[in-house]
């Protein structure tokens, strides 16, 4: 089994996103939920910077650019949506942000009617 990344400070923010759901429920857009992690996120410690520009390169040049939602403790991205589940997409997305700035370890958080749905992905 392989070696889990940052554990304490990814259970934590699980939890920050839990509170925050039960706080408000399903039904509203991504940005309020980013909003009230973001504000979560500080009020537990967390070191956050949101909305990342992380320009993807090749061979010298840039050839795209990612916004990833929140980079905690310069360590871990945490990638907010709101869905019926975790797609492979999401999955993408979020390896080519920990790839793109070489970080080991993002996680996903999807509000679904039911609860959050989390992601680990590791790179």
């Amino acid at each position: 089994m392989g070696e889990i990344y940052y554990k304490n400070d990814s259970y934590k923010i699980v939890g920050v996103t839990i509170r925050v759901f039960k706080e408000l429920g399903y039904g509203y857009q991504e940005k309020y939920y980013y909003r009230a992690i973001k504000l979560a996120l500080i009020e537990a410690g967390f070191s956050v910077v949101e909305q990342l520009l992380t320009p993807l390169v090749f061979n010298g040049k840039s050839i795209g650019r990612y916004y990833l939602d929140f980079l905690i403790n310069n360590e871990i991205v945490l990638e907010i949506k709101v869905s019926n589940q975790v797609y492979p997409r999401h999955v993408r997305q979020v390896l080519g942000y920990l790839k793109a700035n070489n970080l080991k370890l993002g996680i996903i958080a999807a509000f679904t009617k039911n609860g959050v749905v989390f992601q680990r992905v590791v790179n």
